[in-house]
């Protein structure tokens, strides 16, 4: 059966990866979160002392990109892959607050968008795949058989956050969170960069409302269609 390419597209906190690892784990195709990439990187600067609330050293992190190695292992415990910096297990160190509070600083600089979207177009080149992130469907696979386009309101999007964070043993508020989820929003779509927006030939699914069983029967159903005609 022919593979398609999946390009999962949205804001900050909309369940994207979720459904990502679930469609590629029904579809038994490679799920790959470009958000983790980011993250990976906004680590990096963190603990170089590159970034920090008073400053950003933007030059010198340019200058040491040659020294970040990216890489995805497949855990089968958890059942999707796990993002690794320069050898080193990072996907639980990545998705903290202070991740959060500078990525899309970090992801705002073009010759960071440039190393990862290089690695990410690398990952695809042999479809079936899924890939989530923020302008995975206008730059990274603008050839995607499926763009999926995901949005929900700030404050659901907050909560959820919160939620997560909260489960974790993360000591936050809510007010907090929604800060950093309104911040993200506003840099993601400001950036000259590649910015946040759909696609056109996407389909936009507003989760506000809709449960996570719910969410997935709807997507699915997309992933089918495509599916059947692209045969």
């Amino acid at each position: 059966m022919n593979k398609i390419t999946i390009a999962i597209d949205g804001y900050s906190s909309t369940g994207k990866s979720t459904i990502a690892k679930q469609i590629a784990k029904t579809l038994d195709y490679i799920y790959v979160d470009s958000g983790a990439m980011y993250r990976a990187v906004t680590l990096y600067a963190i603990e170089k002392r590159l970034i920090t609330e008073n400053n950003f050293y933007k030059e010198a992190l340019i200058s040491q990109l040659n020294n970040i190695e990216l890489s995805f292992q497949f855990n089968k415990n958890l059942g999707y892959a796990e993002v690794y910096l320069n050898g080193q297990n990072v996907e639980h160190k990545i998705r903290t607050l202070q991740v959060s509070g500078f990525v899309s600083t970090i992801a705002a600089v073009p010759e960071v968008r440039q190393k990862l979207v290089v690695i990410q177009k690398k990952i695809g080149e042999d479809k079936g795949v899924v890939m989530d992130g923020r302008d995975i469907g206008t730059v990274v696979f603008p050839n995607a058989e499926l763009k999926i386009f995901m949005t929900a309101s700030a404050e659901k999007r907050a909560k959820r956050r919160y939620d997560e964070l909260k489960q974790r043993g993360d000591n936050i508020t809510y007010e907090a969170v929604l800060k950093n989820v309104t911040e993200r929003d506003y840099i993601d779509t400001n950036r000259e960069d590649s910015p946040l927006v759909k696609a056109e030939d996407a389909i936009e699914i507003d989760n506000s409302n809709l449960t996570l069983d719910e969410q997935f029967n709807k997507v699915l159903s997309l992933v089918k269609l495509t599916l059947e005609n692209y045969e």
